[in-house]
């Protein structure tokens, strides 16, 4: 019989590896799209009245992105691959398609 380690040996796994991407408490990329989206509308229109919509917009759908963070860090990528999803699958064997045999 081969000796048996006397106790289970320990691998540290890093925060810093498993943690989700987040900036400013939500998705890194949806808060950087809606910011560059706030911003757009600041220097195009180039008025008082547009850059405080759009800071206003700004923090509205950064404090609902971190509403949706906190909930679920991962909630873009999950609502991503739902959408992905096809209504009804086909009841068949495998994936591939299958080919008609000709006669």
């Amino acid at each position: 019989m081969a000796d048996a380690p006397s106790r289970l040996e320990r691998t540290r796994i890093h925060r810093a590896l498993s943690r989700p991407n987040l900036l400013m408490g939500a998705d890194r990329e949806l808060v950087l799209v809606t910011g560059l989206a706030a911003a757009i509308l600041i220097f195009v229109v180039l008025d008082w009245l547009a850059a405080i919509i759009g800071m206003v917009i700004w923090i509205v759908v950064l404090g609902a992105l971190r509403m949706t963070a906190k909930a679920d860090p991962l909630m873009r990528s999950v609502y991503v691959r739902h959408v992905r999803y096809r209504p009804t699958y086909l009841p068949t064997t495998s994936i591939a398609p299958r080919r008609r045999r000709v006669a």
